[in-house]
């Protein structure tokens, strides 16, 4: 089939990925094949396709497309992550922007709402995807909410609890006053903040003395318990078993003493919170002090905070220190820099808070899951990320795995009674009623009776089964799925979550298969702009992956954004990449086109052709093996770039010119089948990386029954190559750029044949020099007396009588200033290499290097004085 002018990625694009869907081509399901399995990194339901989504689907798709076509039974799971405290949070301003506060309705009513937009809106990022040319196999899409991955949640929590590793408890939790619930400390951003640190006057109760306590958070005085000072600070000594007085709310409170305390910050007395502060919680506990909770969920004072119950803590805070100063209860106040925590999230400052909430205990099953790391039973490319991941593990803190979100699988707990303790954990209702009578010795116990804990689980506590429970592995162990594909191939990801996800899907791997969930874990890089600031919305500096693909092509995009992915590198975006993926396929194209255009001939080879034939056989070999060892060492990119060079220089460059017919003449037929073949072979290694344009000149090439796309054809083999052969067609490829040399520097046209003077006795590939190069006639192992164009070729030295067209006296004043430049260089080389402490101080390649360009100088130098005798 003739193809058209210009290659249109529109219209090939949505023809291609509609075949591919409607032959089936990316479904699997087990048979007698070696399988190999990835599972995507499930998006948010909320999301829409960013930089870093595009990257790193990009790698999974070329992963998983290589391996279909090297004969595996390749699987690509997508799905997308409910996202407990994302989506709630668009469902909550949704509901309010229709007069509703999510107070006012019920769980049930608050989950049909939520539903009903994760219906409409969710799944974007996946239609988004097939944009990109994703080949996941969407019959299996998976969302981390459906009934069946929930039922596996829950059934891993009542696991997990009859094991003894997940109990309640009372800790101080980082409290997000935005979306309402706690989160993890791995789910807190410290951001420098420019604040205060203001001096309060706690007066010593019975006297006019008083102690200065600095803080940078004065609304939370009316959580004040003590006043702690260090007991070798003897400037404090003279108030030992003395009290003070907190400003404005007037408790009286004692000055403890405790080493925990910093004498030279800032006045060296603290004022002791332990509802709002962790370290402040700690000195509570050791010190048997009071609790006073101050402020409320929405991060409010309460009833404690006196007149400012109800006002917000950050305005409290602007109208304390007033107040304060007022009533001369303010010593200072400093411009202070400090690292405040933010909720990842909603972007809220978090407070400290004391909550009754579920863990997991961590140490007990994190020990597994360091080792298999630590052994290369999992092995993290680039291996540099394995120390970031012992120090998290060794350590590791339990993990609090309750919030307090409506959004997210319920915890199975179930209440029967008014005790602290009287609760049962069970997977459904029903259940609970059996153990609820048996633990409560109360056979009249009905369903009514119980009521269900009213936290949601942590979104992570379902993700960390996600390479299980998209194969129901946790509700059948021994289906044939997660009989087959489980443990996975290679997880694509980026460092951020290695702690979130990587880390807990290794623990959760073992804890209940008692194998790991994948063999590699390829860390991509963080999307950056030129400035190097990571790429979000906020800033405005995230191109629009769509638009994107909409202006280069989704094969241009994914060239152009893996050219310059090196793995766990981070990626500086520059859009120009995307032009060259975009110039990539249009030089493909017209390679094609060109092809295409020639006249075949029923005519034996020459043997420049012939030639050509061998060494392109022999370099797409070794080239092959070359990517191989690339992908095994997941540089990806490298890959890319090897067969980049392979069809731009290797292919287009010089195969195609040196077969290329004369003008007026046509090809040889065999020279021709031979061309095609290589260029099935270069679309087939190309296809992971531009599956569209591949695919359309593929079905370009011949009429092909659904069983022949490219999509599932087999990439050739690596197989044996000479060496010898691919270097003597570098050093003809070397002569034939000193002839070219010559043509640009004296303006000789390509058109006049050149005859060639050499020391050599014979040209390996002399054919195909003599035709690339327009050369008459090789004199082996002859001098030329006319003044000449020589270079040299290693050892080989090479002639080219001077055209008469040529102006000697100019070509004269020429080779004296590179004949003058040349010994100028000679001289500076001789002088380091007569220097006995460089000779004896330097890495032996580096004089070795000086030792080179000394015999390279001297050898030009020869050639240039030989030149001038003959001008």
């Amino acid at each position: 089939m003739q193809i058209s002018e210009k290659y249109n990625p529109q219209e090939t694009e949505q023809k291609w990925y509609n075949y591919w869907l409607e032959n089936n081509y990316f479904h699997s399901t087990p048979d007698n094949r070696p399988p190999y399995t990835i599972v995507i990194p499930p998006p948010n339901v909320t999301g829409i396709l960013h930089m870093g989504h595009m990257l790193n689907n990009t790698i999974q798709d070329v992963l998983v497309r290589r391996a279909r076509m090297q004969g595996f039974n390749a699987l690509w799971v997508p799905g997308t992550d409910h996202a407990s405290i994302a989506t709630e949070a668009k469902v909550v301003a949704k509901l309010k922007s229709e007069g509703i506060n999510k107070s006012d309705i019920t769980r049930d009513e608050f989950l049909v709402h939520a539903w009903d937009w994760t219906h409409k809106y969710g799944g974007t990022i996946l239609e988004q995807l097939k944009k990109l040319g994703c080949s996941c196999d969407w019959d299996r899409t998976r969302f981390t909410m459906e009934p069946k991955l929930s039922a596996q949640v829950i059934k891993s929590f009542v696991d997990l609890y009859n094991k003894g590793l997940i109990y309640r408890g009372y800790r101080m939790v980082n409290w997000d006053p935005e979306a309402k619930t706690n989160i993890s400390d791995e789910e807190v951003i410290y951001k420098e903040l420019n604040g205060k640190l203001w001096y309060l006057k706690y007066k010593i109760e019975g006297s006019e003395e008083f102690i200065s306590v600095a803080t940078t958070r004065p609304e939370t005085i009316f959580g004040d318990v003590a006043v702690c000072v260090n007991p070798n600070d003897e400037k404090y000594a003279h108030l030992k078993g003395k009290n003070v007085i907190v400003p404005i709310v007037n408790r009286v409170i004692p000055i403890i003493e405790d080493e925990y305390v910093d004498m030279e910050f800032g006045t060296g007395a603290l004022k002791i919170t332990p509802a709002h502060d962790i370290n402040d919680y700690e000195i509570g506990q050791k010190h048997n002090l009071p609790m006073i909770d101050a402020l409320d969920d929405d991060g409010k004072l309460n009833e404690h905070g006196l007149h400012y119950n109800g006002k917000d803590r950050f305005e409290v805070r602007k109208l304390i220190a007033k107040e304060l100063e007022e009533n001369n209860l303010l010593v200072k106040a400093e411009d202070y820099v400090n690292k405040v925590g933010t909720s990842e999230r909603t972007g809220a400052v978090i407070e400290p808070k004391i909550s009754q909430q579920w863990f997991l205990k961590m140490s007990e099953i994190a020990k597994p899951a360091l080792d298999v790391v630590m052994n290369d039973e999992v092995k993290f490319h680039p291996e540099k990320f394995k120390n970031t991941y012992r120090h998290w593990m060794e350590n590791i803190r339990d993990w609090n795995i309750s919030r307090q979100l409506w959004w997210g699988q319920q915890i199975p707990a179930y209440y029967y009674g008014e005790g602290s303790e009287d609760y049962v954990v069970a997977e459904n209702v029903e259940e609970a009623l059996v153990l609820a009578k048996e633990k409560s010795q109360n056979p009249d116990l009905q369903i009514s009776n119980l009521h269900q804990d009213e936290d949601a689980l942590d979104t992570w506590f379902s993700s960390w089964l996600w390479p299980m429970s998209v194969f129901d592995g946790m509700l059948d162990e021994n289906n044939e799925d997660i009989k087959y594909y489980y443990p996975t191939s290679d997880l694509v990801t980026g460092p951020d979550i290695i702690f979130f996800w990587v880390a807990r899907m290794i623990m959760a791997g073992l804890e209940f298969k008692g194998e790991v969930p994948f063999k590699n874990v390829y860390f991509t890089g963080i999307v950056r702009d030129k400035q190097r600031r990571k790429m979000s919305k906020s800033l405005g500096n995230s191109p629009d992956p769509i638009e994107l693909i909409e202006k280069y092509g989704a094969d241009g995009v994914r060239v152009g954004i893996l050219l310059s992915s090196a793995a766990g590198n981070d990626l500086l975006f520059d859009e120009d990449l995307m032009l060259q993926g975009r110039n990539f396929a249009t030089k493909i194209w017209n390679a094609f086109r060109l092809i295409q255009g020639w006249k075949k001939e029923d005519k034996p080879a020459n043997e420049a052709d012939l030639q050509t034939i061998e060494w392109f056989g022999n370099q797409m070999n070794k080239t092959i093996a070359e990517i191989n060892d690339q992908f095994s060492k997941f540089r990806i990119s490298d890959a890319l770039h090897l067969i980049y060079k392979l069809i731009w220089d290797d292919f287009c460059a010089w195969y195609l010119e040196a077969i290329k017919p004369n003008y007026g003449e046509g090809i040889s037929q065999e020279v021709y089948d031979k061309t095609i073949v290589y260029f099935e072979e270069l679309m087939r290694l190309l296809h992971p990386f531009m599956p569209f344009l591949t695919e359309e000149l593929y079905q370009a090439i011949a009429e092909r029954s659904t069983e022949e796309a490219l999509v599932i054809a087999q990439q050739k083999k690596a197989e044996p190559f000479c060496e010898e052969n691919i270097k003597a067609f570098e050093t003809a490829k070397e002569l034939i750029s000193g002839v070219r040399n010559y043509r640009q520097s004296k303006g000789i046209s390509p058109r006049e044949a050149v005859e060639l003077f050499t020391n050599a006795v014979a040209f390996e590939n002399e054919a195909v020099v003599k035709k690339l190069a327009n050369i008459s006639e090789i004199n082996f192992g002859n001098k030329t007396d006319k003044p000449s164009f020589t270079f040299l070729v290693g050892a080989t030295e090479v002639s080219i009588p001077l055209s008469e067209n040529l102006d000697l006296e100019e070509e004269k004043a020429k080779t004296e200033e590179e004949l003058k430049y040349l010994k100028g260089f000679l001289i500076s080389v001789e002088k380091k290499l007569s220097n006995e402490k460089f000779v004896a101080g330097a890495p032996a390649q580096v004089v070795e290097n000086e030792r080179k360009k000394q015999k390279d100088a001297q050898d030009k130098i020869a050639i240039l004085e030989e030149k001038l005798k003959t001008l």
